[in-house]
């Protein structure tokens, strides 16, 4: 049920994508600010109990409408239900224009349009950057984007269904995320100012968002290495994960780096958190300087990754049913 469910998802959103920011989007947004704004009392054992109560209760509510549908209506609208659930966490088409329009570009000679592109994909950035910059910077916005908006919530997803909870694997991952864009990268508040995030709730988003993306990051970074360059992948990963900010992100990107091969990182700016806040990033890893033909590479290498979940939970489900 959980891999049917997962497929059509998938399919309808390259048939229907959600805008970034969509409805629920905002609601979860606005509940995250009246808890913030009325709750954040700046102690770290209340930045949990807030980050609990933000993210446990709509967990909650659809692991209850799951079990419910299970034992009063069927499994059908069971899967249904979760189809729905998946659908509106999964981001492939949120980001996958950014990246066709800026190849497009490319492959027009047209870089000053490409760097724009580039620029208002990542809200803001250098104006100056060279061809084979815009093309490093694209690689690892991707795989990042890629990770976050896909093999993150196919994760969760997966695992947390198979224990018999429904969708809300997918929810966690991505209120996770949510949540982390809200708290842990919002400005810290000065004293007396209550509309900005205290210290601790800073702290406890972050660190809240590093455990639930600690799994999906390596297994995303395994995957990359199944489809790739294997070898190299996972010696990029041992090697070279700390040349980027962010553990999780570190491991994700240096995999990609290996996987085929290119060289990522170095002097500029690289992607953390969700595609939004930006840090500089001195080292690079081993590879070749990014090229025009990467893009290509990077393309197949996400889309083999998705087939190979999507093999792999077929196989499970058969498994199941025959067991």
């Amino acid at each position: 049920m959980s891999f049917i469910a997962l497929l059509f998802a998938l399919l309808l959103e390259q048939v229907r994508p959600l805008a970034s920011g969509h409805g629920l989007e905002r609601v979860f947004s606005h509940w995250a600010d009246m808890l913030k704004n009325n709750l954040d009392t700046g102690d770290m054992r209340h930045g949990w109990t807030l980050w609990g109560i933000a993210v446990g209760l709509p967990c909650l509510a659809v692991v209850a409408v799951h079990w419910w549908l299970v034992w009063s209506i069927g499994w059908m609208f069971a899967m249904l239900w979760s189809l729905g659930v998946v659908y509106i966490t999964l981001g492939f088409r949120r980001f996958s224009h950014h990246f066709t329009g800026i190849r497009d570009a490319l492959a027009a000679g047209d870089d000053i349009l490409a760097r724009e592109l580039l620029r208002d994909w990542q809200g803001g950035g250098d104006a100056t950057l060279t061809r084979s910059e815009i093309v490093r910077h694209v690689i690892e916005f991707s795989a990042i984007a890629a990770h976050r908006h896909v093999f993150g919530v196919v994760v969760w997803f997966s695992l947390l269904a198979a224990l018999g909870l429904g969708p809300v694997g997918a929810l966690l991952f991505r209120l996770s995320a949510l949540l982390f864009k809200a708290w842990g990268e919002a400005p810290v508040a000065a004293e007396g100012d209550i509309t900005h995030t205290s210290d601790a709730l800073h702290a406890v988003s972050a660190r809240a968002w590093f455990l639930v993306d600690w799994l999906p990051a390596r297994l995303t970074a395994l995957s990359f290495a199944a489809v790739g360059n294997f070898e190299d992948a996972v010696d990029a990963w041992r090697q070279e994960a700390g040349h980027f900010p962010g553990a999780n992100d570190g491991v994700v990107l240096a995999a990609t780096a290996g996987a085929i091969n290119v060289r990522l990182g170095g002097q500029g700016l690289s992607p953390s958190a969700d595609i939004g806040e930006q840090e500089p990033v001195l080292q690079t890893t081993a590879g070749r300087e990014p090229q025009f033909t990467h893009l290509r590479s990077m393309v197949g290498l996400v889309w083999r990754a998705v087939v190979m979940w999507m093999v792999l939970l077929a196989l499970m489900t058969l498994a199941r049913l025959l067991g």
